[in-house]
C-alpha cells in the first residue's frame, strides 16, 4: 500500500465517523416515519411502533454473529453486508401494505444492518488501530452519529414534510448504497494487516525493548475464546455492566420528552432537551475518550454513570420545582458525561480479553447490552403505568447507574492493561524489582 504523510488509522476514523452518521441515524429516522405511516394505514401505534422495537430483538439475536464474521472475514464484508441489508430494508419499506412487511423491512434488515453499521459493528475493529490514543480515537469516530443527527434527520423530516415518507425512505436507502459502500471498501481490520503498528507507531527495533502495558501477563497471555471468557468472572462482570449501561441510557432517551411533556413543559423545551442532549454528546464523547486514555476506562465509564445518576435525579427533582435550571443540568449531565459511555465500550472487551475471538466476545457481551437497552424503556413504563408516577422508575435508574459503574470496576481492564497514561507506573514497578 502506498505510504501516506499521515497514519491510515485516521482514514478508519474518518470512514468509521461517515458510517456512523449515516448508518445510526438512519435508524433512528424511524421516528420521523412513524407518525405518517400510522396516519396513511390506520393502524394500532403498538403494532406500528413493534417494528422498531421487533429490530431490536433482531439487532441482539445477529450480535454475536456478526462478532464471529468479524473474526473470519474483517470489517469490510461485516460493513457491506450492513450496508446491504440496511439499504436493501429502507428500499423496500416503500411498498409496505400490510404491518409484516414494516417489521420485515425496518425490523428484521434495518435492525440487523444498523448492528454492522453503529456502535458494535465499529467496536469491534476500529479498537485495533490505537493503543495511547484509542479513547481519543474513538470518541471522535462516534461523534458522528451526534453529527448525523442534526444534520441528517432535519432533513429527512423536511422531504417527508415536502414529498412523503416514502420518497424520504427511498432517498435514505440510495444515500446509504452510494456513500458507503465504497468507502467502506477502504477498512482493514488491524494496521499490522497493512504493514503498521498501532498509532502509527515506528515497528520496535530488535535492540530497543518496547514497552508494555500489560500488568497482568498471564492473563494477557492466554488465548480467549469465547467458551474460556465465558468461564471468568470478568466476562459476567462486563456483561452486566454494559446491560444496565444500554438500560439507563434507553430508559432517558424513550421517556424523557414524555415526562417533560407531561410535567408541564412546552413542545419546544422537550425538543429542544433532546436535541440538545445529542449536540453535547459530540464534545463528551471526543473529551471523555480522550480522558480514558490518561486516567483509565474505569473512571470514564464511572464518570458517565455518574451523568445519567444526576440525569434521573434532576428528573425527579423537576416534578416538584419544574425550572429551566434543572433541565439544562439534566441535559449536561446526560449528553456531556453520561454519552462517554459509547467511546469505551469497545476498549473495555478488547483490553481484558484480545486477541483472534474478540469478535465473537464481544459480540456476545453486546447481547447482554442490547437486552438491557430493550428492558430499559419497557422497564421504566411499566413502573409507569403501576405507580402513575416516574419517581420510582427513576429512583431505579439512579440505582441501575451505580450498578453499572461498580461492574466495571470488578471487570478492571487496567489490571490486565494499562492506558497509555498509566505506563508510568508499570515502568516504575519494573524498576523497582
Amino acid at each position: 500500500m502506498m505510504r501516506l504523510p499521515f497514519f491510515y488509522g485516521w482514514i478508519i476514523v474518518v470512514v468509521t465517523f461517515v458510517t456512523m452518521a449515516i448508518g445510526v441515524n438512519a435508524r433512528t429516522a424511524f421516528s420521523l416515519f412513524f407518525p405518517p405511516i400510522v396516519d396513511e394505514f390506520g393502524w394500532e401505534r403498538g403494532v406500528t411502533a413493534g417494528a422498531f422495537s421487533f429490530g431490536f430483538l433482531v439487532s441482539g439475536a445477529v450480535s454475536p454473529l456478526i462478532g464471529r464474521l468479524m473474526d473470519r472475514s474483517g470489517p469490510r464484508a461485516v460493513m457491506e453486508l450492513g450496508v446491504a441489508l440496511m439499504a436493501g430494508g429502507l428500499l423496500l419499506a416503500p411498498l409496505t401494505t400490510q404491518p409484516w412487511h414494516l417489521y420485515l423491512t425496518i425490523g428484521v434488515m434495518v435492525g440487523a444492518g444498523s448492528v454492522c453499521l453503529g456502535y458494535s459493528g465499529q467496536s469491534l475493529f476500529l479498537p485495533n488501530w490505537f493503543n495511547r490514543r484509542r479513547g481519543l480515537a474513538m470518541g471522535l469516530a462516534f461523534a458522528g452519529v451526534g453529527i448525523g443527527s442534526i444534520t441528517l434527520l432535519p432533513w429527512v423530516q423536511l422531504m417527508i414534510e415536502q414529498t412523503g415518507w416514502r420518497t424520504a425512505c427511498t432517498a435514505m436507502g440510495i444515500l446509504i448504497l452510494v456513500v458507503l459502500a465504497p468507502i467502506n471498501l477502504l477498512l482493514r481490520k488491524r494496521p499490522e494487516d497493512i504493514g503498521l503498528e498501532p498509532d502509527g507507531d515506528a515497528a520496535p527495533s530488535a535492540s530497543a525493548k518496547p514497552i508494555s502495558n500489560i500488568v497482568d501477563p498471564k492473563w494477557a497471555g492466554t488465548d480467549w475464546t469465547l467458551k474460556r471468557a465465558l468461564r471468568t468472572a470478568r466476562f459476567w462482570w462486563i456483561s452486566l455492566g454494559y446491560f444496565c449501561g444500554l438500560y439507563i441510557w434507553y430508559a432517558v432517551q424513550v421517556h424523557q420528552t414524555k415526562y417533560l411533556l407531561d410535567i408541564g413543559f412546552s413542545p419546544s423545551v422537550a425538543v429542544w432537551a433532546l436535541g440538545a442532549v445529542s449536540l453535547l454528546g459530540i464534545p463528551g464523547q471526543i473529551w471523555l475518550g480522550h480522558l480514558s486514555d490518561r486516567l483509565g476506562r474505569e473512571w470514564i465509564w464511572a464518570a458517565s454513570c455518574l451523568g445519567f445518576a444526576i440525569c434521573f435525579a434532576a428528573l425527579i427533582a423537576l416534578k416538584s420545582f419544574p425550572t429551566l435550571i434543572l433541565v439544562y443540568v439534566m441535559v449536561f449531565a446526560q449528553g456531556a458525561l453520561g454519552y462517554g459511555l459509547t467511546s469505551i465500550m469497545g476498549a473495555v472487551v478488547l483490553e481484558i480479553f484480545q486477541g483472534k475471538h474478540y469478535g465473537s466476545i464481544f459480540g456476545t457481551v453486546m447481547l447482554a447490552a442490547l437486552a438491557g437497552g430493550a428492558a430499559g424503556p419497557w422497564v421504566t413504563g411499566l413502573l409507569h403505568d403501576l405507580s402513575r408516577s416516574y419517581t420510582i422508575a427513576f429512583a431505579i435508574g439512579i440505582g441501575v447507574s451505580v450498578l453499572s459503574a461498580v461492574a466495571i470496576w470488578q471487570a478492571a481492564p487496567g489490571k490486565v492493561r494499562a492506558v497509555a497514561g498509566q505506563l508510568h507506573r508499570i515502568q516504575a514497578r519494573t524498576s523497582a524489582s
